[in-house]
């Protein structure tokens, strides 16, 4: 791919708007090398992961089970059931393509696995990335919210935001399908809409080894004035155990403020431009 694919266009090279440029080190220094912002980079990983909590070991070899399987037209559907973080069980679909491969894969992540599966065709309509990406010749391994409920996640063993739960959730999906012959594991990528937007950002953004990000609608900066970039709810990246009852839900204010981890990146003036750029592809110096 052209390093042109990689550059903004003229009119906007130098206008950064109101964001930090995440090329600045917390010293105020600036990397302007590839060994340099490898530093950078890892700032950033131990910044976030600091303020959200973080992630319990990763699991070595998650273990799955297929519950049914099933013939599609030009690929295999198989149901799992897997344990993708300690202590917690899910169902999920497993979508293999006709051939040998080794293929490309996708974790495809929602609210449930059916829709990305391609099973809910009116209600998830536009939304069945795992349908049809393995007619496209991708393993597509679609999963839902651990535990079930998005707004009472269930973090299990993890002392985390839950998003960034969400995110190491993601990470073990990745060494499942890394694992399986089916799969290409240099060739991973991860996709998801809304809800699965901002689980995908997270987990492209933490995860490194994830080859491809693509991401709709997660709200891609902080932005108090749309209800749906809701960051700031305890489901995300919200939640204070300090807090007998958590805040309620919707945009901050006076009487319903800021909270948890989302508060502090707030006050210390980071924004979602830090994970974007631990997504992007090592900056041309």
């Amino acid at each position: 791919m052209s390093p042109l694919h990689f550059h903004p266009p003229q009119e906007l090279k130098d206008e950064s708007g109101p964001f930090r440029s995440p090329l600045l080190f917390d010293n105020g220094t600036q990397a302007s090398n590839a060994l340099e912002w490898s530093r950078r980079r890892q700032e950033i990983l131990d910044y976030w992961h600091n303020v959200m909590g973080q992630w319990p070991a990763l699991l070595t070899t998650p273990q799955f089970s297929v519950l049914e399987q099933e013939r599609a037209e030009g690929f295999h559907r198989l149901r799992l059931s897997m344990s993708l973080a300690p202590g917690l069980s899910q169902q999920g679909w497993l979508l293999v393509p006709d051939g040998e491969g080794p293929f490309p894969a996708v974790l495809v992540v929602y609210y449930d696995p059916d829709t990305g599966a391609g099973l809910k065709p009116t209600e998830g309509a536009h939304r069945d990335y795992g349908l049809q990406l393995v007619k496209e010749g991708f393993v597509a391994l679609c999963i839902g919210t651990p535990a079930g409920d998005a707004r009472k996640p269930d973090t299990g063993e993890a002392i985390c935001q839950p998003l960034s739960f969400y995110a190491y959730v993601a990470a073990n999906a990745w060494i499942l399908l890394a694992s399986l012959p089916q799969v290409d594991a240099q060739r991973i990528g991860i996709v998801g809409h809304s809800y699965g937007g901002k689980w995908a950002l997270f987990a492209g953004a933490l995860w490194e080894k994830f080859a491809a990000v693509a991401i709709s609608d997660p709200g891609i900066v902080w932005d108090e004035t749309r209800a749906n970039v809701n960051y700031w709810e305890p489901w995300y990246l919200g939640y204070d155990s300090s807090l007998a009852k958590q805040r309620q839900p919707g945009i901050p204010t006076a009487q319903n403020p800021r909270t948890g981890a989302y508060k502090r990146l707030i006050d210390e003036g980071h924004d979602l431009t830090d994970l974007h750029a631990l997504i992007c592809p090592r900056p041309f110096f």
